[in-house]
């Protein structure tokens, strides 16, 4: 009786530590796989450069190859690339962080205006002042949208969770409503950039761009990343933040601060490209656990794989350069469906 009343321990502890082999290894293929992505994208193309002459143009990359198939691979698509894996990055930690401050598994990256605040930026660029630099007006537009959002959530002097989630719908729906005004003032020449920049797109990805949301990107990145510990914290209440210590205000306007540079960067180069921040943060959970010591770094490679691999697909699937936005919202869609019906409670490690 004694034997049957207390049965052995060892399959337990073999099941956890067969479990989080199984977790190490598919973190381990979720780092590097921005580097096999983007490899694998550097064969694909419309024009045809044998996979031999890609092979012998990045051995020879810094040798000053003149040919058109070495402008192709290292002028065109090896930008584009990057570029594509910086935009994801961005899109995905971004949601992340967001979902954590927010306590809302169902938010991405433009759940505050900030997609809205920086399309209206760019459109005015576009449209208005050709001369003006897309980030800047992007980041001006897009921080001027948070902080409407913030304010109006203000109450007490406190940030309620609910009261910015809804502030940021009302503003996210003001500068729609203005940037629906801009097309209708513009030139047609213009509007017909505008609008396939709103779809979003790589298709003008250049080193030029790589380096000025580049800087950017990192910069709103890595604040998240190195206080990445925090986000538990957040994420547990903020009556629970409090007694440990931490000042939820000012976290919650760093994160969003970091998050609001982070998506203006991308949205500048890329125009508007929706999911990422939705749907490679629940996915990275759903593999590795809620825990943001480890989601974060995971999701900034998810989610630059994620992209490279849309974009691959939208520049191969037809002989017209698709808007990788088209790749992305038909991929997101189905998830989101997913994520309604389940309540993102697994996903959220509830």
């Amino acid at each position: 009786m004694a034997v049957e009343s207390n049965p052995p321990r060892t399959r337990p502890s073999k099941e956890r530590g067969a479990n989080g082999r199984r977790i190490r290894l598919l973190s381990g293929v979720v780092f590097i796989s921005p580097l096999l992505a983007a490899f694998a994208a550097l064969f694909l193309g419309a024009y045809g450069v044998t996979p031999v002459q890609v092979l012998h143009i990045l051995a020879n990359a810094f040798s000053g190859i003149d040919s058109p198939e070495a402008a192709i691979v290292l002028d065109i698509r090896l930008p584009r690339i990057i570029l594509a894996g910086l935009v994801g990055m961005s899109l995905s930690t971004s949601g992340a962080t967001l979902q954590a401050v927010l306590r809302n598994p169902l938010v991405d990256p433009f759940i505050l205006g900030i997609s809205a605040g920086a399309a209206f930026g760019c459109a005015i660029a576009i449209g208005f002042l050709p001369g003006v630099s897309l980030q800047v007006m992007a980041f001006a537009f897009g921080g001027l949208a948070v902080f409407m959002a913030c304010a109006m959530a203000r109450s007490g002097g406190e940030i309620s969770r609910l009261s910015l989630v809804l502030s940021g719908v009302i503003v996210s729906a003001l500068f729609t409503a203005l940037l629906s005004i801009i097309k209708f003032l513009v030139d047609p020449m213009k509007l017909q950039s505008i609008v396939y920049w709103l779809m979003g797109s790589f298709a003008l990805a250049d080193w030029p761009q790589v380096r000025s949301a580049g800087i950017g990107i990192i910069l709103g990145c890595l604040p998240v990343f190195l206080l990445r510990w925090r986000l538990n914290v957040i994420s547990m209440g903020d009556e629970e933040a409090r007694t440990l210590g931490v000042n939820v205000s000012r976290k919650r306007i760093i994160f969003i601060a970091a998050a609001t540079l982070a998506v203006t960067s991308a949205v500048a180069v890329s125009g508007i490209i929706g999911w990422i921040g939705l749907m490679v943060p629940h996915l990275v959970r759903m593999l590795a656990g809620p825990d943001h010591r480890r989601l974060i770094p995971l999701t900034m490679a998810g989610g630059a794989a994620f992209m490279i691999v849309a974009d691959t697909a939208a520049r191969n699937l037809t002989a017209a350069d698709v808007p990788v936005g088209i790749i992305t919202a038909l991929a997101g869609a189905p998830f989101f469906i997913y994520l309604m019906r389940r309540g993102g409670a697994e996903s959220w490690g509830k």
